[in-house]
Protein backbone atom coordinates (compact mmCIF):
# COMPACT_ATOMS: atom_id res chain seq x y z
CA UNK A 1 0.00 0.00 0.00
CA UNK A 2 2.14 2.82 -1.36
CA UNK A 3 2.14 5.39 1.34
CA UNK A 4 -0.02 4.19 3.80
CA UNK A 5 2.09 3.12 6.63
CA UNK A 6 -0.75 4.42 9.62
CA UNK A 7 -4.32 4.50 9.23
CA UNK A 8 -6.74 5.02 12.10
CA UNK A 9 -10.08 2.96 12.03
CA UNK A 10 -12.54 4.53 13.97
CA UNK A 11 -15.03 2.07 15.14
CA UNK A 12 -12.08 -0.28 14.44
CA UNK A 13 -13.33 -2.59 17.49
CA UNK A 14 -16.55 -3.51 15.73
CA UNK A 15 -17.72 -6.34 13.72
CA UNK A 16 -16.21 -5.29 10.39
CA UNK A 17 -13.35 -3.46 11.70
CA UNK A 18 -12.45 -6.58 13.09
CA UNK A 19 -12.12 -8.05 9.47
CA UNK A 20 -10.82 -4.62 7.98
CA UNK A 21 -7.90 -5.30 10.78
CA UNK A 22 -7.09 -8.75 10.02
CA UNK A 23 -7.35 -7.96 6.49
CA UNK A 24 -4.70 -5.13 6.79
CA UNK A 25 -2.48 -6.80 8.60
CA UNK A 26 -2.30 -9.94 6.48
CA UNK A 27 -1.56 -8.29 3.57
CA UNK A 28 0.37 -5.28 4.17
CA UNK A 29 3.27 -6.90 7.18
CA UNK A 30 4.65 -3.41 9.43
CA UNK A 31 1.65 -1.07 8.88
CA UNK A 32 0.53 0.66 12.05
CA UNK A 33 -3.32 0.59 12.68
CA UNK A 34 -4.58 3.18 15.24
CA UNK A 35 -8.30 2.18 16.53
CA UNK A 36 -9.63 4.00 19.53
CA UNK A 37 -12.46 2.49 21.64
CA UNK A 38 -13.81 4.07 24.70
CA UNK A 39 -14.21 0.55 26.69
CA UNK A 40 -10.69 -1.15 26.33
CA UNK A 41 -12.06 -4.53 26.88
CA UNK A 42 -14.44 -4.06 23.50
CA UNK A 43 -11.30 -4.17 21.36
CA UNK A 44 -9.22 -7.25 23.53
CA UNK A 45 -9.44 -9.21 20.02
CA UNK A 46 -7.72 -6.64 18.53
CA UNK A 47 -4.48 -6.91 20.62
CA UNK A 48 -3.31 -9.84 19.42
CA UNK A 49 -2.19 -8.80 15.86
CA UNK A 50 0.54 -6.82 15.05
CA UNK A 51 0.42 -3.41 14.58
CA UNK A 52 -2.67 -2.74 15.81
CA UNK A 53 -2.51 0.04 18.77
CA UNK A 54 -5.99 -0.07 20.67
CA UNK A 55 -6.45 3.61 22.36
CA UNK A 56 -9.08 4.84 25.09
CA UNK A 57 -10.49 7.55 23.69
CA UNK A 58 -13.76 9.19 23.12
CA UNK A 59 -13.72 10.30 19.28
CA UNK A 60 -16.68 12.81 19.17
CA UNK A 61 -13.99 15.06 21.31
CA UNK A 62 -12.76 17.36 18.62
CA UNK A 63 -9.46 17.84 20.54
CA UNK A 64 -8.77 14.51 20.80
CA UNK A 65 -10.18 12.90 17.24
CA UNK A 66 -7.04 16.24 15.92
CA UNK A 67 -4.45 13.85 17.99
CA UNK A 68 -5.85 11.03 16.65
CA UNK A 69 -5.89 11.66 13.15
CA UNK A 70 -2.28 13.45 13.35
CA UNK A 71 0.33 11.47 11.38
CA UNK A 72 -1.92 8.98 9.82
CA UNK A 73 -2.17 8.52 6.08
CA UNK A 74 -5.71 7.84 6.38
CA UNK A 75 -8.28 7.22 7.99
CA UNK A 76 -11.65 4.81 7.67
CA UNK A 77 -14.69 5.82 9.46
CA UNK A 78 -16.75 2.60 10.47
CA UNK A 79 -18.69 4.04 13.43
CA UNK A 80 -22.19 4.01 13.55
CA UNK A 81 -25.45 3.17 15.77
CA UNK A 82 -28.88 1.43 14.43
CA UNK A 83 -30.73 2.53 17.57
CA UNK A 84 -31.47 5.55 19.49
CA UNK A 85 -33.52 8.82 19.00
CA UNK A 86 -32.85 11.26 16.40
CA UNK A 87 -30.50 13.16 18.42
CA UNK A 88 -28.61 10.10 18.98
CA UNK A 89 -28.32 9.17 15.52
CA UNK A 90 -27.54 13.04 13.95
CA UNK A 91 -24.75 13.09 16.96
CA UNK A 92 -22.97 9.81 15.07
CA UNK A 93 -24.02 9.76 11.54
CA UNK A 94 -23.74 13.67 10.65
CA UNK A 95 -21.70 15.61 13.48
CA UNK A 96 -18.93 12.78 13.67
CA UNK A 97 -18.40 13.40 9.97
CA UNK A 98 -18.44 16.98 10.23
CA UNK A 99 -15.80 16.71 13.55
CA UNK A 100 -13.62 14.62 11.15
CA UNK A 101 -13.90 16.67 8.81
CA UNK A 102 -12.56 19.66 10.87
CA UNK A 103 -10.12 17.50 12.61
CA UNK A 104 -8.47 15.98 9.29
CA UNK A 105 -7.45 19.49 7.74
CA UNK A 106 -6.34 20.59 11.31
CA UNK A 107 -3.94 17.73 10.92
CA UNK A 108 -3.42 17.97 7.33
CA UNK A 109 -4.74 14.40 7.20
CA UNK A 110 -7.09 14.69 3.79
CA UNK A 111 -7.47 10.73 2.54
CA UNK A 112 -11.09 9.39 4.17
CA UNK A 113 -12.78 6.10 4.00
CA UNK A 114 -16.21 6.26 5.18
CA UNK A 115 -18.97 3.90 5.00
CA UNK A 116 -22.47 4.86 5.01
CA UNK A 117 -25.56 2.57 4.46
CA UNK A 118 -27.77 1.46 0.75
CA UNK A 119 -30.75 3.25 0.91
CA UNK A 120 -29.29 6.62 2.40
CA UNK A 121 -31.22 9.96 1.43
CA UNK A 122 -32.58 12.71 2.95
CA UNK A 123 -36.01 11.65 2.05
CA UNK A 124 -35.39 8.17 3.21
CA UNK A 125 -38.52 7.51 6.28
CA UNK A 126 -36.03 6.44 8.97
CA UNK A 127 -33.79 8.79 11.07
CA UNK A 128 -31.46 6.17 10.63
CA UNK A 129 -30.98 6.52 6.50
CA UNK A 130 -31.77 10.38 6.68
CA UNK A 131 -28.78 10.90 9.30
CA UNK A 132 -26.08 8.92 6.77
CA UNK A 133 -27.14 10.85 4.03
CA UNK A 134 -26.74 13.92 6.32
CA UNK A 135 -23.12 12.65 7.24
CA UNK A 136 -22.09 11.56 3.22
CA UNK A 137 -23.37 15.27 2.37
CA UNK A 138 -21.51 16.78 5.73
CA UNK A 139 -18.29 15.15 4.06
CA UNK A 140 -18.78 15.40 0.12
CA UNK A 141 -18.80 19.14 1.22
CA UNK A 142 -15.97 19.27 3.01
CA UNK A 143 -12.91 18.81 0.82
CA UNK A 144 -11.96 15.79 1.49
CA UNK A 145 -10.44 12.34 -0.94
CA UNK A 146 -13.22 10.78 0.59
CA UNK A 147 -14.68 7.51 -0.99
CA UNK A 148 -18.23 6.28 0.25
CA UNK A 149 -19.15 2.54 0.67
CA UNK A 150 -22.76 2.06 0.61
CA UNK A 151 -23.00 -1.93 2.16
CA UNK A 152 -26.32 -3.66 2.32
CA UNK A 153 -27.03 -5.70 5.30
CA UNK A 154 -23.50 -7.77 6.30
CA UNK A 155 -22.79 -11.49 7.33
CA UNK A 156 -19.96 -12.85 8.66
CA UNK A 157 -18.73 -15.85 11.53
CA UNK A 158 -19.09 -12.57 14.06
CA UNK A 159 -22.44 -10.92 13.20
CA UNK A 160 -25.75 -10.27 14.47
CA UNK A 161 -27.70 -11.29 11.46
CA UNK A 162 -27.51 -14.70 11.22
CA UNK A 163 -26.33 -15.52 14.58
CA UNK A 164 -28.99 -13.63 15.86
CA UNK A 165 -31.68 -15.24 14.49
CA UNK A 166 -30.16 -18.97 14.64
CA UNK A 167 -30.64 -17.97 18.47
CA UNK A 168 -33.28 -16.95 18.72
CA UNK A 169 -34.77 -20.02 16.50
CA UNK A 170 -32.69 -22.36 19.30
CA UNK A 171 -34.94 -21.39 22.13
CA UNK A 172 -38.58 -20.34 20.20
CA UNK A 173 -41.23 -22.84 18.72
CA UNK A 174 -42.21 -20.19 16.51
CA UNK A 175 -40.74 -16.66 15.16
CA UNK A 176 -43.25 -13.85 14.78
CA UNK A 177 -41.20 -12.03 12.07
CA UNK A 178 -41.26 -8.01 11.06
CA UNK A 179 -40.92 -7.23 7.91
CA UNK A 180 -40.24 -11.12 5.82
CA UNK A 181 -41.34 -9.95 2.89
CA UNK A 182 -38.30 -6.74 2.47
CA UNK A 183 -35.43 -7.65 0.34
CA UNK A 184 -31.42 -7.28 1.44
CA UNK A 185 -28.59 -8.39 -0.34
CA UNK A 186 -26.21 -9.42 1.97
CA UNK A 187 -22.85 -9.02 1.53
CA UNK A 188 -19.95 -10.63 3.39
CA UNK A 189 -17.94 -8.58 5.93
CA UNK A 190 -14.58 -9.84 4.36
CA UNK A 191 -15.67 -8.59 0.78
CA UNK A 192 -16.55 -5.61 2.68
CA UNK A 193 -13.16 -5.29 4.07
CA UNK A 194 -11.26 -6.04 1.15
CA UNK A 195 -13.12 -2.92 -0.87
CA UNK A 196 -12.04 -0.76 1.83
CA UNK A 197 -8.39 -1.81 0.90
CA UNK A 198 -8.99 -1.51 -2.63
CA UNK A 199 -10.22 2.22 -2.33
CA UNK A 200 -7.27 3.03 -0.25
CA UNK A 201 -5.15 1.81 -2.65
CA UNK A 202 -6.33 3.51 -5.98
CA UNK A 203 -6.64 7.09 -5.46
CA UNK A 204 -9.39 6.68 -8.98
CA UNK A 205 -11.86 6.00 -6.28
CA UNK A 206 -11.61 9.32 -4.79
CA UNK A 207 -14.59 11.13 -5.14
CA UNK A 208 -16.62 8.40 -5.76
CA UNK A 209 -19.50 6.16 -3.69
CA UNK A 210 -20.00 1.93 -4.12
CA UNK A 211 -22.38 0.10 -3.98
CA UNK A 212 -21.38 -3.43 -1.53
CA UNK A 213 -23.95 -5.88 -2.28
CA UNK A 214 -23.70 -9.66 -2.52
CA UNK A 215 -25.01 -11.64 -5.60
CA UNK A 216 -28.33 -12.26 -4.04
CA UNK A 217 -31.03 -10.51 -3.25
CA UNK A 218 -33.01 -11.91 -0.39
CA UNK A 219 -36.44 -11.55 0.86
CA UNK A 220 -35.60 -11.03 5.05
CA UNK A 221 -37.65 -14.49 5.54
CA UNK A 222 -35.38 -16.39 3.39
CA UNK A 223 -32.52 -14.86 5.22
CA UNK A 224 -34.15 -16.20 8.77
CA UNK A 225 -35.04 -20.02 7.21
CA UNK A 226 -31.74 -19.85 6.29
CA UNK A 227 -30.39 -19.58 9.33
CA UNK A 228 -32.24 -21.72 11.36
CA UNK A 229 -31.76 -24.66 8.70
CA UNK A 230 -27.95 -23.81 8.60
CA UNK A 231 -28.04 -24.13 13.02
CA UNK A 232 -30.05 -27.31 12.77
CA UNK A 233 -33.39 -25.71 14.28
CA UNK A 234 -35.20 -23.79 11.42
CA UNK A 235 -39.12 -22.88 13.35
CA UNK A 236 -42.02 -21.74 11.22
CA UNK A 237 -42.64 -18.15 11.07
CA UNK A 238 -45.47 -15.77 11.79
CA UNK A 239 -45.84 -12.30 9.40
CA UNK A 240 -46.47 -9.86 11.75
CA UNK A 241 -49.05 -7.10 10.51
CA UNK A 242 -47.21 -3.61 10.56
CA UNK A 243 -49.49 -2.63 13.71
CA UNK A 244 -48.38 -5.08 15.56
CA UNK A 245 -44.77 -5.01 14.18
CA UNK A 246 -44.63 -1.35 15.79
CA UNK A 247 -46.18 -2.37 19.05
CA UNK A 248 -43.22 -5.20 19.53
CA UNK A 249 -40.73 -2.95 18.33
CA UNK A 250 -42.16 -0.11 21.00
CA UNK A 251 -41.88 -2.73 23.49
CA UNK A 252 -38.36 -3.92 22.95
CA UNK A 253 -37.33 -0.09 22.86
CA UNK A 254 -38.96 -0.11 26.51
CA UNK A 255 -36.74 -3.12 27.90
CA UNK A 256 -33.16 -2.51 28.94
CA UNK A 257 -30.28 -2.94 27.01
CA UNK A 258 -30.04 -2.59 23.03
CA UNK A 259 -33.39 -3.71 21.38
CA UNK A 260 -33.88 -6.50 18.89
CA UNK A 261 -36.00 -4.45 16.78
CA UNK A 262 -36.90 -0.75 17.41
CA UNK A 263 -39.61 1.40 15.21
CA UNK A 264 -36.89 3.06 13.21
CA UNK A 265 -35.57 0.01 12.27
CA UNK A 266 -39.26 -0.78 10.81
CA UNK A 267 -39.03 2.77 9.21
CA UNK A 268 -35.71 1.41 7.34
CA UNK A 269 -36.82 -1.37 5.63
CA UNK A 270 -39.68 0.00 4.04
CA UNK A 271 -36.30 1.19 1.33
CA UNK A 272 -35.49 -2.62 -0.16
CA UNK A 273 -31.65 -2.54 1.14
CA UNK A 274 -30.38 -3.55 -2.41
CA UNK A 275 -28.18 -1.92 -5.40
CA UNK A 276 -29.99 0.68 -7.55
CA UNK A 277 -27.62 -0.01 -10.11
CA UNK A 278 -26.77 3.56 -11.08
CA UNK A 279 -23.28 3.39 -8.89
CA UNK A 280 -20.12 1.45 -9.36
CA UNK A 281 -19.97 -2.04 -7.10
CA UNK A 282 -17.98 -4.91 -5.80
CA UNK A 283 -17.07 -5.98 -9.64
CA UNK A 284 -15.62 -2.91 -10.38
CA UNK A 285 -13.01 -3.25 -7.85
CA UNK A 286 -11.92 -6.19 -8.78
CA UNK A 287 -14.04 -8.83 -6.03
CA UNK A 288 -16.17 -11.28 -6.86
CA UNK A 289 -18.77 -10.72 -4.01
CA UNK A 290 -19.26 -14.23 -1.82
CA UNK A 291 -23.04 -15.63 -1.43
CA UNK A 292 -24.71 -16.12 1.90
CA UNK A 293 -25.02 -19.43 1.05
CA UNK A 294 -21.58 -20.47 0.16
CA UNK A 295 -20.17 -18.63 3.19
CA UNK A 296 -22.53 -19.12 5.91
CA UNK A 297 -22.69 -23.09 6.69
CA UNK A 298 -18.47 -22.34 7.28
CA UNK A 299 -19.39 -20.66 11.13
CA UNK A 300 -23.10 -21.57 11.26
CA UNK A 301 -23.64 -25.17 10.90
CA UNK A 302 -23.20 -27.34 14.23
CA UNK A 303 -19.94 -28.72 14.49
CA UNK A 304 -18.51 -25.97 12.19
CA UNK A 305 -15.91 -23.04 13.18
CA UNK A 306 -13.10 -21.03 13.04
CA UNK A 307 -10.85 -23.30 11.57
CA UNK A 308 -13.20 -24.44 8.57
CA UNK A 309 -13.98 -20.54 8.18
CA UNK A 310 -9.98 -19.86 7.85
CA UNK A 311 -9.96 -22.81 5.18
CA UNK A 312 -12.76 -20.77 3.20
CA UNK A 313 -10.68 -17.78 3.65
CA UNK A 314 -7.68 -18.82 2.22
CA UNK A 315 -9.04 -20.10 -0.77
CA UNK A 316 -11.54 -17.60 -1.42
CA UNK A 317 -8.73 -14.25 -1.13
Amino acid sequence: MANMNKVLVLGGSGFVGRSLCEQLVRRYPGIHIVVPTRRAPHAVHLRTLPGVEVVVANVHDPVTLTTLVRGCDAVVNLVAILHGSAADFDAVHRRLPESLTRAMHGAGVLRLVHVSAIGAASYAPSNYLRSKAAGEEALKAGGLAVTILRPSVIFGQHDQLLNLFAKLQAVAPVLPLAGGHVHFQPVWVEDVAAAMIKVLQDPSWIGRTVECCGPQVMALSEIVRLAGRLAGHERPQIPLPTWVARIQAFAFECLPGQPLMSRDNLDSMRVPSVAGGRLQGLKDLGITPSSIGAVAPAYLAPGQGVARLDAWRSTHR
